[in-house]
């Protein structure tokens, strides 16, 4: 199974996920250019961005959009 069908199927069952999650869950490296190959395939996904106040990080957060 290729990392974008993984991905697709983490967020098909109700998870987000974040470049960290994809890369200990996943082993993938550019979670932005799954999402943009998922997309591109017609799924709908949504991004929120999320700022971490303990460590001043900001980082996205991807999501199927239910409908």
């Amino acid at each position: 199974m290729s990392q974008s069908q993984q991905i697709l199927a983490w967020m098909q069952a109700g998870n987000s996920i974040t470049p960290l999650e994809a890369l200990q869950r996943f082993g993938c490296l550019r979670l932005g250019a799954r999402i943009y190959d998922l997309r591109q395939s017609g799924h709908a996904i949504s991004k929120q961005t999320v700022h971490d106040e303990r460590t001043g990080k900001t980082y996205a957060s991807y999501s199927m959009v239910r409908g």
